[in-house]
């Protein structure tokens, strides 16, 4: 925040001070607000077009202190926390040199730059994004850096400066998670590409946004033309045949618990293969004229139009709401996953519980029906990929996965079925259809 000059009528002792281009550094003690004990704040002021900017440091002191003791005291608290200023100040100022020499300095890059972290690491850096995605509610997201985060600090530890993060950096740190074994089922064989992608993709974000703020120049970015390329493995899709699906919808082992796992992810396949996510969130004030109308919880925060999603609420969609939807004078929410008051953080562990239940159902009813390994993401790559191959155009399967662009939705569509696989690979010995005709 900066505003016209709060001090300009008051005689304050500085501490500190610098001036460059204009920009004026210097360090004050702010008594505008008196706290117990009759301290003070200390703040690192920078004044720049008759404005101003300040950071706190955090230390607090006596106006008796400040004026006669702060300056050249030998007592241990008082040398802590002149050490501490020192540092601080230092800091400011570094920032205020390299954003007056690049000629770009304003009051955000520096609100930028002091928030991103005093050592000007991608810890720092991270932690600032994920402190930021927790105040706007974006727990999966949190999570998503989160993990990125604890992965490169047990790589290189708690204080990687952002300019160490160098090609040759990226590429140590890709093997050493293709290497690493954590224990995890997922990862007895090292981290998969496709993992080592969204690690590299999380990372690439937090040295854009590094890039932007000036806290590393051009030279120094690592990702870009003649930079470190984000390879990802592609992972194999596997969706249903219709005949596989109609066996799911008919299979039960008698028990009520695969039923009402096994009919959520009949329920995902017919809603355009709705997500788990947004599943749990349908409210009875979603269903409209017949269809039911969501937004896609994964980009609803990055999207900059917020588009619907429609399905056409199908017979035997209905019969899954009435037999194990709420009561629609008791809850507005469809299915008993939410309560409705939960936070974002307790929504994401009750979701990501249901999904490990349903794909622990799933897993014996692939095994049970010989259909391979099934998953909650099958139902959407299902709906996709046999949308595809009954003809269907890829704007509205785009459309309906609630997609940004096409381009999205080729991905998804990348895996056709094991049955076309097998037609088309018959054609390559066909021979008899092809017979040599005789020459004119």
């Amino acid at each position: 925040m900066f505003v016209q000059d709060p001090y300009k009528h008051q005689k304050l002792k500085d501490m500190y001070s610098f001036v460059k281009d204009g920009i004026s550094l210097l360090t004050v003690l702010d008594k505008r607000r008196e706290y117990e004990g009759c301290l003070y704040k200390i703040r690192i002021r920078v004044i720049y077009q008759r404005k101003i900017w300040e950071f706190t440091p955090g230390a607090m002191v006596t106006e008796e202190i400040w004026e006669k003791d702060l300056p050249k005291s030998k007592s241990p608290k008082i040398a802590e926390i002149r050490k501490d200023l020192q540092s601080s100040f230092e800091l400011v100022k570094k920032h205020v040199r390299e954003l007056s020499d690049s000629g770009d300095f304003s009051f955000e890059l520096m609100n930028n730059r002091m928030k991103a972290g005093a050592g000007d690491t991608i810890n720092a850096a991270f932690k600032t994004k994920i402190n930021d995605l927790t105040k706007e509610g974006r727990e999966g997201s949190r999570l998503y850096y989160d993990n990125v985060l604890k992965g490169i600090e047990r790589f290189k530890g708690e204080n990687i400066k952002l300019k160490s993060v160098t090609v040759i950096w990226l590429k140590a740190y890709e093997k050493f998670l293709l290497a690493e074994k954590t224990g995890k089922k997922e990862d007895a064989n090292g981290k998969s590409f496709t993992t080592v992608g969204f690690h590299m993709r999380a990372i690439r974000a937090i040295m854009n946004k590094a890039k932007a703020d000036k806290l590393i120049k051009e030279s120094d970015y690592p990702f870009g033309e003649g930079g470190y390329k984000i390879t990802t493995g592609k992972g194999r899709h596997l969706a249903l045949t219709l005949d596989q699906i109609a066996q799911i919808f008919e299979y039960s082992d008698g028990k009520k618990s695969t039923n009402y796992y096994r009919d959520l992810f009949v329920f995902s396949y017919l809603c355009n293969g709705i997500n788990f996510a947004d599943l749990a969130r349908l409210k009875y004030s979603d269903i409209k004229n017949g269809e039911v109308v969501w937004l896609r919880q994964k980009t609803i925060n990055t999207d900059t139009v917020k588009e619907e999603i429609q399905a056409y609420l199908t017979p035997e969609m209905k019969s899954i709401i009435d037999r194990w939807g709420n009561d629609q004078n008791l809850s507005s929410i469809i299915f008993p996953i939410l309560s409705g008051g939960e936070s974002e953080a307790e929504i994401k562990t009750i979701v990501k519980n249901v999904i490990k239940h349903t794909n622990n159902r799933l897993e014996r009813i692939g095994k049970d029906l010989n259909l391979g390994k099934i998953s909650t993401y099958t139902a959407r790559h299902s709906f996709a990929t046999i949308l595809k191959n009954s003809g269907a155009n890829i704007s509205f399967i785009s459309e309906s996965l609630g997609h940004a662009n096409i381009g999205v939705t080729k991905n998804y569509l990348s895996g056709f079925e094991k049955s076309e696989r097998i037609k088309n690979s018959a054609t390559l010995t066909n021979f008899t259809s092809n017979e040599k005709k005789p020459m004119e």
